[in-house]
């Protein structure tokens, strides 16, 4: 048995998700039980660089190398945080704040046309993806005087894959069922989903497990919250706000026509293509429907759900018995019901309801990667991330 502390941080950037999980056993079969968990904020000044950053701020070497640091910094002092009147964990697994991602075969995302897929700009495509997660795991190993696994994303992007999502083979280990076909869904600033057909006792079923970015989840509400509210607030509270308003179908069918909904798995995405740009093109494509506030709130929380809707019933060999939600999406309470009017068939549920936190999910799923790094078993799933091969995932720190 190992004590280990995951460490995360998403696309939203909210803060640090830190869980303390004791695991056993090997592989798939591992058994994990979380015994304490926070998010810690970062400080403000922080999280406008980083949130800069990801919005294309330009950075001087040496200020990426001192938001590298302070990033890590932070990490530390969350992973003390939670440490403390704890015995001392073995290792951490720190998943680090990403900054930039572009998917494989792509140009950046920058220039992905958001309806006409023959708009793309050609030229030059590269050949692997790229992804940058800063908070360097050796000084985080300095800082806690505890080993560290970090940068698990890239040796998967070596290997030809997205580098995303990483989470499916945790939740194959953790929430399969014997009998009933699973969706976990991770809303966090982007929405990904794992795909898990029965699994019966002492099998895998590793090569039909599917997964994939299916799109925006919080990212945009919560930009459009911040702006509405003159960055008094960052996200709508249990939906509250944009359950005073009214969808609007026409925008949510039009915003679907995006090619990335549209565009077969494996693929991943995140703020360079969903971000503050793609939120100032939906408000301009509102204005002739002259919608108040909470309506574009409510439309903008459709496009989330519908998103999901289609990609499950576009990519999915069958829908799920059950879909299981977690990240911060699953506080939506209005979320939850547009999925369940697009999904009827579904039953949709939190992680939290069959044994998993839906809070930690993410940053256990990172503990665990840590813990799969140090005795040896591929983290990745070629056919969700699309690698040529399995690959040790992590790069080991102290």
């Amino acid at each position: 048995m190992r004590r280990v502390i995951g460490l995360m941080s998403g696309t939203s950037v909210d803060g640090i998700d830190a869980a303390l999980v004791e695991i056993s056993g090997s592989g798939y079969d591992v058994r994990v039980t979380l015994q304490a968990g926070m998010t810690v904020p970062y400080p403000a000044e922080l999280r406008q660089t980083i949130l800069a950053v990801c919005g294309g701020a330009a950075l001087s070497m040496a200020e990426l190398a001192e938001l590298d640091d302070a990033i890590a910094q932070a990490f530390a002092q969350a992973a003390l945080q939670i440490q403390a009147g704890q015995p001392p964990a073995d290792w951490i697994g720190s998943h680090g704040q990403t900054v930039f991602h572009r998917p494989p075969n792509l140009k950046s995302p920058l220039s992905f046309d958001r309806v006409r897929a023959s708009s793309v700009p050609t030229g030059r495509l590269a050949p692997l993806g790229y992804t940058l997660q800063l908070g360097r795991g050796d000084l985080i190993a300095y800082l806690t005087g505890i080993p560290t696994v970090s940068n698990f994303r890239t040796a998967d992007i070596a290997a030809g894959g997205h580098g995303a999502p990483l989470v499916p083979p945790v939740d194959l280990a953790l929430l399969s069922h014997p009998t009933k076909t699973r969706c976990v869904h991770n809303i966090g600033g982007i929405s990904n989903l794992a795909y898990l057909p029965p699994r019966a006792a002492g099998t895998t079923i590793a090569e039909t497990v599917l997964g994939w970015d299916t799109g925006p989840g919080n990212l945009l509400i919560d930009l459009a919250v911040h702006q509405f509210s003159a960055g008094r607030l960052t996200y709508d509270s249990e939906g509250a706000w944009a359950a005073q308003g009214r969808p609007c179908e026409k925008l949510v069918q039009a915003w679907l026509k995006q090619p990335f909904f549209h565009q077969p798995p494996p693929k991943s995405t995140g703020r360079e293509h969903f971000g503050p740009a793609y939120l100032q093109e939906c408000l301009a494509d509102a204005i002739p429907y002259h919608l108040t506030e909470a309506d574009f709130l409510a439309t903008l929380t459709d496009l989330t759900a519908a998103s999901i809707a289609l990609s499950y019933r576009q990519f999915l060999p069958r829908l799920p018995d059950q879909m299981l939600i977690c990240g911060g999406g699953c506080k939506n309470r209005y979320l939850r019901q547009r999925l369940q009017h697009y999904l009827p068939e579904v039953e949709v549920l939190r992680t939290d309801d069959v044994g998993v936190s839906s809070d930690y999910k993410e940053a256990i799923a990172f503990a665990v990667l840590a813990y799969w790094r140090l005795e040896g078993t591929p983290g990745n799933l070629p056919g969700v991330t699309g690698a040529k091969m399995p690959v040790l995932l992590g790069e080991v720190h102290g």
